[in-house]
C-alpha cells in the first residue's frame, strides 16, 4: 500500500493504493508511522516528500473499515483505538524532525487533509480539491479542525467543516491549505526544489525551526488534537454515525432523523 524511494537529500513515500482511493485504512496508518520512522535515521534525507498515485491523493479513512466497527454490538473501544492509530500518526508527522512536503495532483477528502495540514509545506495541482465530507455520513472531522485553525485560521475552518463546502486550488491556495499551485506535471519538480532549498541550510537549524513552530508556538495544537480526537470517537458512536456508515456500506443516501 505504499512505496518509500530515498534519492539524497529527499527521501518519499508514496501512497500507493489507488483502488481504494488511497484511504486510510489502519494498515496504511501502521505503514505510515512506519516510513516515517525509517526515513528519521536517514542522515542523507533531509525532507520528506508524501505523494499518491491516482487521481485521488487521499479520500480519508477507510469507511469500509470503519462501516464494520459501527456493525458491532458494543464498538466503542473499537472506536477508541481506530481515532488513537490515526491521532498517533498526525502526531508522529507534527513532531518528525525534518521537514515534511505534501506533493498533491488530485482531490483530498476528509482525513486526507489532517494528512497534509501535518505537512509542513504543500505544494498542489491546478486539479487538486479539498473537502470535509464527515457530516454526510454522521462522523466528525476531529483531528482535521485543530489542523486547520492552526495553520488557516478558524474562518477557513468554519466554511469546510460547518458549511462543506469544496474548495477547489484556486481557493485553496487563496486561503493557504496550500503554498505552492503549480501544473500537474510540475508538482514533483517543484517538491522536489522545495527540498533541495531546505538542504542548503544547517540540519540542525531547520529541525529546531519545526519544533518552534509546530510545538512551541502551537504548543496549544496538540492538546486540541486529544479534543478532537475524543469528539470525533464520542461522533462515532452516535445513531447517525451508525446510520451513515451503514448507508455507505450499502450505497445508498443516509436518513437522519
Amino acid at each position: 500500500m505504499l512505496r518509500q524511494q530515498k534519492q539524497s537529500p529527499s527521501g518519499t513515500i508514496i501512497l500507493d493504493c489507488p483502488r481504494n482511493c488511497n484511504a486510510l485504512s489502519r494498515e496504511m496508518i501502521a505503514e505510515l508511522i512506519q516510513a516515517f520512522g525509517d526515513f528519521h535515521r536517514e542522515k542523507s534525507v533531509r525532507a520528506i516528500i508524501l505523494t499518491a498515485t491516482g487521481s485521488v491523493f487521499c479520500s480519508g479513512v477507510d469507511l469500509m473499515q470503519w462501516s464494520a466497527i459501527a456493525k458491532e454490538s458494543e464498538p466503542f473501544d473499537q472506536w477508541q483505538d481506530a481515532v488513537s492509530e490515526l491521532q498517533e500518526l498526525i502526531e508522529v508527522m507534527l513532531r518528525f524532525p525534518k521537514p515534511i512536503i505534501a506533493a498533491i495532483d488530485g482531490s483530498v477528502y476528509g482525513a486526507g487533509m489532517a494528512l497534509a495540514l501535518a505537512c509542513d509545506m504543500v505544494v498542489a495541482s491546478t486539479n487538486s480539491r479539498f473537502e470535509l465530507p464527515a457530516a454526510s455520513v454522521g462522523l466528525v472531522s476531529g483531528l482535521v479542525a485543530p489542523l486547520l485553525s492552526f495553520r488557516c485560521g478558524a474562518g477557513v475552518a468554519s466554511r469546510l467543516l460547518l458549511c462543506a463546502e469544496s474548495f477547489d486550488a484556486a481557493e485553496s491556495h487563496r486561503v493557504g491549505i496550500v503554498h505552492h499551485l503549480v501544473s500537474s506535471e510540475l508538482v514533483w519538480a517543484k517538491a522536489n526544489e522545495l527540498t533541495a532549498k531546505i538542504a542548503t541550510g544547517a540540519a540542525e537549524s531547520v529541525q529546531l525551526s519545526k519544533r518552534l513552530l509546530n510545538e512551541m508556538i502551537g504548543e496549544s495544537l496538540f492538546s486540541n488534537l486529544i479534543s478532537g480526537a475524543a469528539i470525533m470517537a464520542t461522533a462515532c458512536c452516535t445513531d447517525a454515525a451508525k446510520e451513515g456508515l451503514l448507508a455507505f456500506s450499502e450505497k445508498r443516501p443516509p436518513k437522519f432523523v
